[in-house]
């Protein structure tokens, strides 16, 4: 996969940005695979993002990295997906990440290439061969054992964690068929056939028209400073607040 396909899929928003190839700044880009390996690491960003909350609450500020971070590499994987109908081989050994001075964590693949299965340049992937590169790209690579990580070391619940993944997808799909109509991909049908796939399966509700997603679960943002519960949150529900949006965009 080019650069110039993928900036084709950066130019959806901030969250779709993905570097390629060479870049003149490299200062503090390491492997994703250290935020998933080593706890210093994980320990620092997750501090970073409680500062940023302004919450001293350190599974809070580990949850909210997770979805942000789940938001991340699916909107990257979804909209590549959708608008070039191939996905990015997301390995997080390969796919370098730094923490910014704001907004979303910077990604950058020195190296880009094509998840396998992908069909060939003559032969376009399938949309069963698509949502088998999503779902290893993005879930069994990267977002397992992300969530194995934060389990160990913040306890956070494996249902919380299977919530943040299915409500980042949805998220990503939804401004996908906001801001890219008519692309070549139905971003809706692929995050319908990754909910259907374990881990997410079951884990909520998917409606299609108008899309909206009802989560069996809570990120937990509602309890940092200032902050309220998403639309899709089962406590949203519950207690019959209002809804906040913000967490991911």
């Amino acid at each position: 996969m080019t650069p110039e396909l993928l900036a084709r899929v950066a130019a959806v928003g901030p969250y779709f940005a993905v570097t390629a190839g060479e870049r003149p700044d490299a200062t503090g880009f390491r492997p994703l695979s250290a935020l998933y390996g080593d706890r210093r690491v994980l320990e620092e960003y997750v501090a970073e993002v409680g500062r940023r909350l302004g919450s001293d609450q350190r599974r809070v500020a580990a949850s909210t990295l997770h979805i942000g971070t789940a938001a991340r590499l699916w909107s990257v994987a979804l909209g590549a997906a959708v608008l070039t109908g191939r996905v990015p081989d997301l390995a997080p050994g390969r796919l370098l990440w730094r923490t910014p001075a704001a907004g979303p964590m910077e990604l950058w693949l020195p190296g880009p290439a094509t998840a396998p299965p992908s069909g060939t340049a003559a032969e376009e992937p399938s949309p069963a061969a698509l949502v088998d590169a999503l779902h290893d790209t993005v879930m069994v690579r990267n977002l397992e054992p992300f969530a194995a990580a934060l389990r160990r070391h913040f306890t956070l619940s494996p249902l919380t964690l299977r919530g943040n993944a299915a409500s980042a997808l949805v998220g990503a799909a939804r401004v996908l068929g906001e801001r890219a109509p008519g692309a070549g991909g139905d971003p809706v049908a692929l995050a319908g056939a990754l909910l259907d796939r374990e881990p997410m399966a079951g884990e909520g509700v998917l409606d299609r028209d108008p899309l909206a997603y009802r989560r069996g679960s809570c990120c937990l943002y509602y309890r940092a400073p200032g902050a309220g519960m998403c639309g899709e949150c089962v406590l949203h529900r519950r207690r019959g607040g209002a809804p906040v949006r913000g967490v991911r965009g």
